[in-house]
């Protein structure tokens, strides 16, 4: 749902030019209270409201994005009644490898507290609504420090080699968090061109989105199934499942 609304927390009038642009969020906070009382600010140029849910966490089928804020994520996920195709973003304090890479691994976008502000929150919902899923940066830390415990790596490494260096360069920056306008920043190439370079990634990878293409690059993938099996795979179809 766009909306042309001013926030629930008032802060002057909406700018006109992003009204039509504008999203709105329900935010789910399984445990305490929103900290970001004054978000989103009404000149936000991202969203435009935010509709606080009480349990049962009926998320209505008008939110563009769920933002889900917890202690425990794995726990209050299963708490969410939510319509497929509308992405989440869970906010927590955990950073714990296994939570992160399986939080990661559901498709959802993953902030850590105190490692973010309003803006980076506002990126993320607006990145989640292209198929972005949005880390943090110890979000990131946390899954990079999940791909190094994969014995496979020898497989990852060849399955890298089915990309160009542009592409390597590009798998690089969106395994940190970055979406593709930020990457092309960085590499200074337009956004469609970074995007024809992700769908060439994700045919390469057998990837089904940014999600499966960064968890087969990273190898995290398969770091919980190693860890319950304790099984060495000996192929890249066993290294690198398909979700």
């Amino acid at each position: 749902m766009r909306t042309s609304g001013n926030s629930p927390h008032p802060a002057g009038p909406a700018s006109p030019l992003h009204d039509f642009t504008r999203l709105t969020v329900a935010l789910a906070c399984a445990d305490g209270d929103w900290p970001h009382a004054g978000w989103p600010a009404a000149d936000d140029p991202y969203v435009g409201r935010a509709v606080q849910l009480e349990r049962p966490f009926l998320v209505p089928a008008g939110a563009d994005v769920v933002v889900l804020r917890c202690d425990e994520p794995l726990d209050a996920l299963g708490e969410l009644q939510v319509a497929p195709g509308i992405p989440l973003i869970v906010v927590s304090g955990r950073r714990d490898t296994e939570t992160v890479v399986e939080v990661f691994r559901r498709g959802a976008g993953y902030l850590v507290e105190g490692d973010h502000c309003t803006c980076m929150l506002s990126s993320a919902v607006l990145g989640a609504t292209v198929g972005h899923t949005y880390l943090s940066p110890s979000a990131c830390a946390a899954l990079r420090e999940g791909a190094r415990f994969t014995p496979a790596v020898e497989s990852i490494e060849r399955l890298r080699q089915l990309l160009s260096p542009r592409e390597r360069e590009v798998m690089e920056l969106l395994s940190t968090g970055l979406g593709a306008r930020e990457i092309g920043l960085r590499l200074r190439l337009s956004e469609k061109t970074v995007r024809n370079k992700l769908s060439s990634i994700y045919a390469k990878f057998d990837a089904r989105g940014s999600t499966d293409a960064v968890l087969r690059w990273l190898g995290a993938a398969p770091v919980l199934r190693v860890r319950e099996s304790a099984k060495t795979p000996e192929s890249a179809a066993e290294v690198f499942p398909h979700r």
